[in-house]
């Protein structure tokens, strides 16, 4: 369709995409928690994940960094279904402040 000699024709996307995996993932033994965060420097049509894994306490929450690590969007998508899949639950948590990591 053109309107004033302009192409307005765009690409519409209908109802809510989750476009990669993010938030938290709590270990059905509640020790370890594996947050999934976009590595917001990567682009759109090669999409990296961070995966950072905690410690947590005995309320769930992270106290201690254990490792990181960066995955293609699909190996971040099979590892986000697969931890699922063994017992791994949804956590809604904040990322704690720097000083409480050490």
């Amino acid at each position: 369709m053109t309107l004033g000699g302009a192409n307005v024709w765009t690409n519409f996307s209908y109802g809510y995409r989750n476009e990669s995996p993010s938030g938290w993932l709590l270990n059905p033994e509640r020790s370890r928690l594996i947050l999934f965060a976009r590595n917001k420097k990567s682009s759109k049509n090669n999409m990296k994940i961070f995966m950072h894994t905690y410690y947590v306490n005995d309320f769930g929450e992270p106290v201690k960094i254990k490792f990181s690590s960066q995955a293609s969007l699909d190996t971040a998508w099979d590892k986000w279904h697969y931890l699922q899949i063994k017992g791994w639950t949804f956590e809604e948590l904040e990322l704690p402040k720097s000083e409480n990591l050490n």
